[in-house]
């Protein structure tokens, strides 16, 4: 596909089961390859001839995944071409209805094995309670609802993508107006962030009305697979074994009293450092000594060069790893118009290569993200030679622990873009950051337990609820006169129109990652040894066990979010 940045790439294995050249986004030529596969199931009548079906149907999958995620990256980084969305909704109407049903049946084949319980449990438990957990999910009728979801979802991202302003003479994308917000001028910030949030105001109705949408199929979803409403419905399709809603509320609860608190102790020593009688959204990503803004490269060229030199001198795997992904262009980074917004790390399945999606227009919060996404990848290459697919990709809740810790393992190598002075500011707004996104990710998961438990809610209640999270956990900032800016910020969120109930995730990885981060701080060797461990395993064990060879806990309790946060403080007293 001509709008990929990448070329062809060979698989990781060459098949043995799927002809090496085979139509993936064809379903009459998928179709008789998937119907062999569920024969040769049947027909496994060794514990080694089954070992190595599961083996073989990992192949499928992977082959038909990398197809999908080819057309879904090559929509997002031209969301405006007719094209690219032509190829994605194809792939979106023609395979992934026809293959769930095959999908489902696979799996069922699996649990009904006679050889089933003969597999050595040590080794397939986890693949056993996914399996088990796909079969007692599906519907037949939820199958033609999914396919709805994934379309509108689509809509979002593609109407999210074309937002421009006009902006000093010049038409602007949203993304490239952040770096207004970091300008000392203080009339320049807000005339931006104005001109921003005018824009986005300016879609609220259709921003909600696709949001409907897809809160009334998510609710048939639900209700098609027998739960109570859509909360209860995600926590198993997401496989959170580990945690229920109440942990989540409980985890809200403890943002709360043990975060929000120091938040407003930064905002207010923020408003106090500007001189101002209160501080405005304009003035959250300003430096509070009106320094000059951050600026750690001129072209996404330096941004790539710089971070290879931070990987060289924290690890030679990982800087290998990441000269891969820059040798075999799998790095999309710069900023255009008609991209969609946001980043991700997507691993090309049969390739078994990640690839990095970013909108980088030359700041900090850039450098943060290349950062993030590497940790994706160095997670995707660790657990390459996985022969199951299945377990080549671990629980989200364990993605973002290899993510977020790269952010904070690889900061003391961010005078690679800075002077040693502005090395200590850019680690500051990344510590700072972190308490910042407690109470946001607190926010975003509370407001979507709210959505989901309140399923026949109004847009004006939807708004209501919003803005009392906003009360409880946002922090000491004066929104006068912009009332209704503040009503749909959530419409920025793209988790909840794509990926809904993923963002606690974010909460609970990060107390992983500070916590990999503190046993850096007493072994950096062992630290970093035990991460790349736990990042070898894959998906192949349950979250703790991945929690715990990592180095760390799986609890997201106030006993541990307390003692990591005073850590994160002295680090932050220390910088000044």
């Amino acid at each position: 596909m001509s709008l990929l940045p990448f070329g062809d790439l060979a698989p990781h294995t060459s098949r043995r089961f799927l002809p090496a050249s085979l139509d993936l986004g064809d379903w009459k030529a998928l179709e008789p390859w998937v119907a062999r596969l569920e024969v040769a199931g049947r027909e496994a009548s060794t514990i080694e001839a089954f070992e190595s079906w599961l083996v073989d149907a990992g192949e499928v999958m992977a082959a038909i995944d990398e197809e999908r995620a080819r057309r879904y990256i090559a929509m997002t980084c031209h969301t405006a071409d007719p094209e690219a969305e032509k190829a994605y909704l194809a792939f979106v109407e023609g395979v992934d209805p026809a293959l769930k049903p095959r999908a489902f049946a696979l799996s069922k084949l699996f649990l009904e094995h006679p050889l089933r319980h003969s597999l050595p449990r040590e080794r397939y438990a986890v693949l056993d309670r996914s399996r088990a957990l796909d079969v007692e999910l599906f519907r037949e009728e939820n199958v033609a609802l999914e396919t709805e979801e994934a379309k509108l979802a689509q809509q979002y991202q593609k109407l999210s993508g074309s937002l421009t302003v006009q902006f000093q003479g010049e038409e602007r994308t949203l993304v490239q107006m952040g770096r207004f917000q970091e300008e000392t001028d203080r009339t320049t910030r807000q005339a931006a962030w104005e001109a921003v949030t005018a824009r986005w105001v300016s879609e609220e109705a259709a921003f909600d009305a696709c949001f409907d949408g897809l809160r009334a199929l998510r609710s048939r979803i639900a209700t098609n697979a027998g739960f109570a409403d859509y909360r209860a419905y995600a926590f198993r399709a997401r496989g959170r074994f580990d945690y229920t809603p109440s942990d989540c509320e409980r985890f809200h609860d403890a943002i709360e009293s043990e975060v929000v608190p120091v938040l407003k102790g930064l905002h207010r020593e923020r408003r106090d450092a500007l001189k101002l009688p209160a501080l405005r959204p304009w003035d959250t990503a300003v430096d509070p000594q009106n320094r000059p803004p951050l600026r750690p490269f001129s072209d996404t060229t330096q941004l790539e060069e710089r971070s290879q030199r931070i990987f060289d001198r924290l690890d030679p795997q990982l800087a290998g790893d990441f000269r891969l992904m820059r040798e075999t262009r799998l790095l999309d980074l710069a900023n255009r118009k008609g991209k969609a917004p946001g980043g991700y790390q997507y691993t090309l399945s049969e390739a078994r290569l990640p690839f990095i999606f970013m909108n980088a227009v030359g700041q900090q919060r850039d450098v943060e993200t290349l950062l993030h996404e590497a940790g994706h990848a160095f997670h995707a290459l660790a657990s390459r030679n996985e022969p199951l697919q299945a377990y080549r990709d671990a629980p989200i809740e364990f993605c973002e622990v290899a993510s977020m810790a790269m952010e904070l393992l690889a900061s003391d190598g961010l005078d690679e873009f800075y002077t040693p002075e502005e090395a200590k500011r850019a680690r500051r707004t990344h510590l700072e950051g972190i308490v910042g996104v407690f109470p946001w990710i607190a926010t975003i998961d509370a407001f979507q337990h709210w959505i989901y438990t309140h399923p026949e809610h109004t847009p004006a209640e939807r708004r209501q609820a919003w803005l009392g999270l906003m009360d409880r956990f946002g922090g000491d900032i004066d929104w006068t006169g912009f009332e209704s800016a503040r009503a749909c910020r959530w419409q920025r969120q793209l988790h909840l129109f794509i990926h809904p109930f993923y963002y606690v995730e974010y909460g609970i990885a990060q107390l992983g990652a500070l916590q990999v981060w503190a046993n850096a701080k007493s072994d950096p060797v062992r630290a970093l040894a035990d991460y790349r461990a736990g990042l070898a395993l894959g998906g192949s064990k349950p979250l703790p066990e991945l929690f715990a060879r990592a180095g760390c806990r799986f609890d997201f309790s106030r006993e541990t979010l307390k003692p990591l946060l005073e850590l994160v403080q002295r680090e932050l007293e220390a910088l000044g």
